[in-house]
């Protein structure tokens, strides 16, 4: 069967795919959720030197000490820089990248260059104003248009972001161009321009890409749907 990693994105924590995780399981797949360091159950790590860069080692480890092979790579939002660069650092244990309603920087860029101007404004006032400058507070679950249901779930479980995992540029050496299979899923319930773009060039690069009719938490609102996508690539 196959190796499912899920990575979690900016506020967030592995506890947010319990339920793909458990499907997944359940139809005899291996799945790490790891929660990247300082955040949720990590959050006693934070500190202002946690970066992107951190986030990226986080998640190589994993691959290396689990001796993981043909894996299935998924990142949610933020996430998505995350796998790419692991991808680009260990792309010798990855099959396929699935990203998820994520942020995909080129070489060079950060996530911030990739948001929206609004969105990055606001991101350095709050760090400013109730993050000593160096942490951005949580985006509610409302914001995210997650299900009335569980937003009062997701807005417990959320911690603070260092601001350098938005700030720091990705630096890829190229070797991620050796995975072929990749994959867009569009929140199509969460208006974002920026994820609209990335879906259109994964449709030009002649990718596979799906949309899913919820908020940006697609794993809290549609487990199932994105399930049936995932095992797909099993």
């Amino acid at each position: 069967m196959t190796t499912y990693v899920l990575v979690h994105g900016a506020w967030h924590g592995g506890w947010c795919w319990v339920r793909v995780a458990e499907q997944l399981r359940a139809a005899g797949h291996t799945v790490f959720t790891p929660t990247l360091t300082g955040l949720a159950d990590r959050s006693h790590l934070m500190s202002p030197t946690i970066s992107l860069m951190t986030h990226i080692k986080d998640v190589v480890g994993l691959l290396e000490w689990e001796e993981l092979s043909d894996v299935v790579l998924v990142g949610h939002s933020y996430g998505g820089v995350v796998i790419t660069g692991a991808a680009d650092r260990a792309v010798g244990r990855v099959k396929s990248l699935i990203y998820l309603d994520a942020l995909v920087p080129a070489h060079g860029q950060s996530a911030m260059d990739v948001r929206r101007p609004e969105q990055v404004e606001a991101a350095y006032a709050a760090a400013k104003a109730k993050g000593n400058g160096w942490r951005i507070p949580p985006t509610t679950a409302a914001t995210f248009m997650v299900n009335e249901a569980d937003q009062a779930w997701v807005d417990s479980k959320c911690t603070d972001l260092p601001l350098a995992c938005f700030t720091e540029p990705l630096y890829l050496s190229g070797a991620i161009d050796a995975i072929k299979t990749r994959v867009y899923i569009r929140a199509a319930g969460y208006p974002a321009p920026q994820f609209d773009a990335t879906l259109e060039k994964f449709r030009d690069d002649d990718y596979d890409t799906y949309a899913v009719d919820c908020g940006h938490d697609v794993m809290v609102d549609a487990p199932e749907e994105l399930t049936e996508i995932l095992v797909k690539y099993a």
